[in-house]
């Protein structure tokens, strides 16, 4: 079997947290390896960014990162990619032609900018289209943050037409599947529910010991209580809420707010980039600057330390359709808090692994974050759960549902072939 994984929005080799890289970013890298092992050959698209970038490159054994051009290499964003779809299938099908007839035997593009690019594939090479939305426009507008952009009306018509075109839909969780059939009327039985995975090994629990050490290298008290966000810096990510929720500790209980130590670990991403010293900013007017540390992205190796050392990870996101961070954090053995909203009611099991809150009321997450901080047995016995329920999510999972998903899209094929 031979893949075309479209990814055309984002470079599997970008560094997650910085830019539109994130958790796709980590899924494509991470599925499309244990593809490889499995036997799959698979080819990631995705758009030049640098003029030195080489055409192709291997990402892993099986694996290569074909570079398309289109447009200019600096300066696109994401919301300025529609215009560049046509040149971006032209590349695509320019690659494919110098190749031997029927060379791919599916597309699975991910994000809708690559879903219409799949879209054209699909038909012009007769081969079905899996397709993942990863997030979805009508759902992201349906919990705006305060002052936020809404997705534009291109996106949702385009994400509808991919929906409709797909032979196999991947969701991340049931309530992903829920929204893809009620928000854009997809059949029920041509969604795939494919959970994504964790890296077991590279996000794991330490002792206590080396847990102290990697506290005290990261410049933390054996008394401090680390709170830290990891993720793109950015309205939906909803960051502001934690510095809110640290300025109401203060009010309410000093004794906790004078241990408090928080970590904003992510790069500008999205509306985000409008007002890059919001975040700064806020935390000084509410007199917590000195507490509140500022992080740029970091490869994973240094990611799962900052987990390991926190007492507890913080996702206060307005709709998130998995949340691969509280995963990682809780293979970490680390309790995650979290908005009880989209995936993440999957990601986190609440009172287990962590705790669900509901809405985003500052007062509200500053009593349940002061209960758990001052609470030793209760966060004890999440981080146990918080590594027994994360040992559910391994790749090697997420790579059998896709290969499950993949040979009911090429059976579906061959069936309307044969008719």
């Amino acid at each position: 079997m031979r893949v075309a994984l479209l990814s055309v929005h984002t470079s599997p080799l970008d560094q997650p947290g910085t830019g539109d890289a994130g958790g796709l970013n980590v899924y494509v890298v991470q599925t499309a390896r244990r593809l490889a092992e499995a036997g799959v050959a698979v080819e990631i698209f995705t758009r030049r960014t640098g003029s030195d970038s080489p055409h192709h490159v291997a990402l892993a054994p099986g694996v290569t990162v074909t570079h398309l051009t289109a447009g200019p290499f600096d300066g696109l964003r994401k919301e300025d990619l529609p215009a560049q779809l046509c040149a971006l299938t032209a590349g695509l099908m320019r690659v494919e032609a110098a190749r031997p007839e029927g060379w791919f035997s599916l597309v699975h593009s991910h994000y809708w900018l690559s879903g219409q690019i799949g879209w054209v594939a699909s038909e012009r090479w007769n081969i079905p289209l899996v397709h993942s939305m990863h997030t979805m426009a009508a759902v992201k507008n349906s919990a705006l943050a305060a002052g936020d952009t809404p997705e534009p009306p291109v996106r949702l018509i385009g994400e509808q037409q991919v929906v409709a075109a797909a032979e196999r839909l991947i969701a991340n969780t049931e309530d992903e599947a829920t929204s893809l059939r009620e928000w854009y009327g997809a059949p029920a039985h041509r969604i795939d529910v494919v959970h994504p995975g964790v890296d077991l090994g590279m996000f794991a629990p330490v002792d206590e010991g080396a847990r102290g050490a990697i506290r005290a290298r990261l410049g933390f008290r054996p008394s401090d209580h680390v709170l830290a966000f990891i993720g793109r810096v950015q309205p939906l990510k909803a960051p502001d809420l934690l510095l809110h929720a640290a300025a109401a500790i203060r009010d309410a209980n000093p004794a906790v707010a004078d241990r408090l130590r928080i970590v904003i670990c992510g790069g500008l991403s999205g509306t985000g980039l409008a007002d890059p010293d919001h975040l700064p900013g806020l935390a000084a007017a509410h007199g917590i600057a000195e507490r509140v540390d500022f992080l740029d992205p970091l490869p994973q190796p240094q990611l799962a330390d900052l987990m390991r050392a926190a007492d507890l990870v913080v996702v206060p996101s307005h709709s998130e359709s998995f949340g691969l961070v509280a995963i990682e954090a809780q293979a970490c053995g680390t309790p995650v808090i979290a908005t009880r909203v989209g995936g993440l009611v999957t990601a986190v099991a609440d009172g287990v692994s962590g705790v669900l809150v509901d809405g985003h009321d500052p007062r509200h997450w500053a009593e349940r974050l002061s209960d758990l901080l001052t609470d030793p047995t209760l966060l004890a016995h999440l981080r146990t759960g918080a590594r027994n329920h994360a040992e559910n999510f391994g790749w090697e999972a997420t790579t059998a549902g896709l290969l499950g998903s993949y040979d009911r899209a090429l059976a579906r094929r061959a069936r309307g072939s044969a008719a």
